[in-house]
């Protein structure tokens, strides 16, 4: 019998995770480093994805778990029981919620020992968190059997310290906090150089000892688990278990949007519908009028440059009023999808103070809806909602929507970071699913800005922290010939076809646009989504795309 190789292994692994974590979830609740979490914890040790680093050494993780914190709500790891919850009313409560840096969720503190998440983005949320938390308390075992002495309650001396810092809440010295980075050595496996490096990515203004205070946790409530039998418990709200998969928030989001419309007498006439962040097109129609001064001084992207500096809040503001004086409408989103909308009347654009001339639309006043960006499925909800007829007053109006483009952040592998993905079809991980398109942007089309254009199918997959080399490589390497992976394209196509190809809610003729950038190259070492973001160099893709699609709509 043919022996299976890690990409099979990594397959079967990662479709186990999946039915797991839908398992836990119908079930209720489970212990992650109990008997019902077993499988999730073997799978991931299996799969070793690359975001995880060295999850299957002794070693503790050190980039993987600055990862995951940025994504999960601060104090976390001092809590016992993590309940996931809907949007259940807590902000009418005294509650403050806490919204992790890197992902907009609201979570709630409900004492010392509870964290309530809301889930408010459809199922990829809940594989999101599971995963992480999973890893999260992986680390924390190795670190309490680094620091505990025979299994028994005695710990060894550089745990004692720290546990006097922490507990204490203890002012140290520099010299003192150099001691403590020293013992942490000890602790996580690591060298002192890396255990300062990563006490200083935690380190804030606020609670410079953070890095402290977590790995004391982690630690300590893995031997709460040992010692005393004091398991950790995630557990999955009923209202959650009913709502989720029924679109709820998705509904009342596109609902707003297309109320919007109606009250700016917008519905009927042609929608272009764009995926991407908050600034690009805005920038891209309204910056050069908005910042003369600045638009004729700079060449090629340079002002877009430096309108992403952080420290351009002054410029960005004057885009922005300039914008909403000038057929801009702000949707701040008020649904739970955490998706901002912005709808542009193009007939109040002075296409004379842009880089743009109408030649398609010139007859038209087409509108554009910018949508932030979808999470997993979300994305089929929300879109599955938008391109739905719009029904008030006894009448069901149909949209005229005459193209969707998505522009999005991907994992690319054959170029590097910042450069730009075409796909001719998406493939759904962990299944046969594949949604071939005719995609009406081409490499030739963003060949020309400096960086490195790739056309071919890629992969949406069910989360970025679940990827490893051998999977990837298959995929890249095989006749699937993937040139990337993301994880939402599949979801969309999924709702744009059943629109337009069998529900009849909209032309089957609507055009797609379908570009990434890459934000990491997760089969080279040092280049994955862990290693940090893009920066400046997001700046030069970004608006490349955005440049050729609004110039495919105008």
């Amino acid at each position: 019998m043919k022996e299976r190789t890690r990409a099979q292994e990594s397959t079967g692994a990662i479709e186990r995770l999946y039915i797991s974590m839908r398992h836990l979830f119908s079930r209720g609740f489970y212990k992650p480093m109990g008997v019902s979490g077993a499988t999730l914890r073997k799978s991931l040790l299996l799969l070793r994805p690359e975001i995880y680093g060295s999850i299957a050494e002794d070693k503790v993780e050190l980039n993987g778990l600055i990862y995951i914190i940025e994504r999960l709500p601060e104090g976390i790891e001092e809590c016992q029981f993590i309940n996931l919850t809907a949007e259940e009313g807590y902000q009418q409560s005294h509650f403050k919620p806490i919204i992790p840096p890197k992902r907009r969720r609201n979570c709630y503190r409900i004492d010392k020992d509870q964290m309530n998440i809301e889930i408010t983005r459809g199922r990829s949320e809940i594989y999101d968190i599971l995963t992480h938390l999973t890893f999260l308390f992986i680390e924390s075992h190795k670190i309490k059997d680094r620091v505990l002495i025979n299994n028994d309650a005695d710990c060894i001396r550089e745990w004692n310290n720290l546990k006097e810092i922490v507990l204490y809440n203890k002012e140290v010295s520099k010299d003192e906090r150099e001691v403590t980075i020293a013992h942490l050595g000890t602790i996580l496996g690591r060298t002192y150089k890396e255990v300062a490096a990563v006490y200083k990515a935690f380190s804030t203004e606020k609670n410079p000892d953070r890095f402290f205070q977590m790995i004391y946790w982690l630690g300590q409530l893995a031997i709460n688990e040992t010692i005393d039998n004091q398991k950790r418990v995630v557990t999955f709200s009923s209202v959650l278990n009913e709502q989720i998969g029924q679109h709820i928030y998705g509904e009342i989001w596109a609902n707003n949007i297309k109320e919007t419309l109606q009250n700016n007498n917008l519905l009927e006439r042609p929608l272009h519908i764009v995926s991407a962040n908050m600034h690009s097109v805005m920038n891209s129609i309204y910056a050069k009028a908005a910042l003369p001064k600045e638009a004729a001084n700079s060449k090629n992207f340079e002002l877009f440059e430096l309108l992403s500096n952080k420290d351009s809040k002054e410029l960005q503001k004057k885009v922005k009023n300039y914008a909403s004086k000038n057929g801009l409408i702000y949707l701040e989103d008020t649904s739970k999808t955490n998706i901002n909308v912005q709808i542009i009347d193009t007939s109040k654009i002075d296409f004379e103070a842009t880089n743009y001339t109408k030649v398609n639309s010139k007859d038209q006043q087409p509108v554009i809806i910018v949508m932030d960006y979808a999470f997993g499925e979300q994305a089929y909800e929300t879109m599955d909602e938008l391109l739905k007829p719009y029904k008030a007053n006894g009448q069901t109006t149909h949209l005229n929507v005459e193209s969707v483009s998505i522009m999005g952040k991907a994992g690319i592998l054959d170029g590097g970071k910042g450069d730009i993905m075409i796909p001719s079809s998406h493939i759904f991980e962990g299944t046969a699913d594949n949604y071939p398109f005719k995609n009406e942007l081409s490499k030739e089309d963003l060949e020309g800005f400096g960086v490195q254009v790739f056309d071919g199918a890629m992969i949406s997959v069910l989360g970025t922290s679940l990827q490893n080399k051998d999977i990837l490589k298959f995929f890249h390497e095989s006749t699937w010939d993937v040139i990337g992976l993301e994880m939402e394209g599949a979801h969309y196509q999924k709702a744009i076809q059943a629109a337009s190809k069998i529900r009849g809610n909209i032309s089957e003729n609507v055009k797609v646009r379908y570009a990434y950038y890459a934000s990491d190259n997760p089969l080279e070492t040092g280049a994955t989504l862990a290693s940090g973001g893009l920066g400046m160099s997001g700046v030069t893709p970004t608006y490349a795309i955005t440049q050729k699609i609004l110039e495919q709509i105008f």
